[in-house]
C-alpha cells in the first residue's frame, strides 16, 4: 500500500535536512538567496521562531522520507493573509509533490488558520513553478520588475494569490 503524502510540524532534527537545502546553489537560486547558511544558524533562527505563531513551518514527507519544506509566513490574523513558500528536495522533484504540497498548505491556511488569501513570490523564469501555482488555483495579481539579483542577473518577480473563497469553490 502506498504511503500517503503529508505535511508534519519542522521538527529540530530536520535541520540537517533543511541544511542540505539550504546550501544547494539550485534550489537557493528560486528562493532568491545565497546558498550559505550554517547548521548552526538553523539550529537558532528555529529556537527563537518554534513558537512564533506568525509562522507555521512544515517537513512535506512520504512516510518517514522527508521530501520538502513548506511554509505559511508573514501570517496576519487582522487581514487574514500569509506567504506561502515551498521547497521540494531535488531529488524528488517530478514526482508531482510540489502540487500536493501547495494543496496541502492551502487547506490547511483556510480551513485551520480561516485565512482569506494565500500568497508567493516567484521568480517569472520558474514555469514549472508558475503552471503548478496556477493548476493549484492561484492567480497573477502582479509582476516586479528587476526584482531580484540571481546569478548575476535581475529577475523579474511574479506575486500570485489565491482567495478563501475561490480554494472552497474549486
Amino acid at each position: 500500500m502506498d504511503e500517503a503524502v503529508g505535511l508534519r510540524t519542522l521538527e529540530k532534527d530536520d535541520l540537517e535536512f533543511l541544511h542540505t537545502l539550504y546550501n544547494n546553489g539550485e534550489v537557493m537560486s528560486y528562493w532568491f538567496e545565497e546558498p550559505y547558511k550554517s547548521l548552526a544558524e538553523l539550529q537558532d533562527s528555529y529556537d527563537k521562531n518554534m513558537s512564533n505563531p506568525h509562522e507555521r513551518r512544515f517537513i512535506l514527507k512520504k512516510g518517514e522520507e522527508k521530501l520538502g519544506l513548506v511554509e505559511l509566513a508573514s501570517i496576519d490574523y487582522v487581514h487574514r493573509k500569509a506567504e506561502f513558500t515551498i521547497m521540494i528536495d531535488p531529488v524528488q522533484q517530478g514526482n508531482g509533490y510540489a502540487i500536493t504540497a501547495t494543496q496541502l498548505a492551502m487547506n490547511y491556511a483556510f480551513s485551520n488558520l480561516n485565512l482569506h488569501k494565500l500568497y508567493l513570490v516567484v521568480d517569472q523564469i520558474n514555469e514549472k513553478a508558475i503552471h503548478i501555482y496556477r493548476k493549484a488555483g492561484f492567480e497573477v495579481e502582479a509582476e516586479l520588475k528587476d526584482e531580484f539579483f540571481v546569478k548575476g542577473a535581475y529577475h523579474n518577480a511574479v506575486i500570485m494569490s489565491i482567495f478563501q473563497d475561490d480554494f472552497y469553490k474549486a
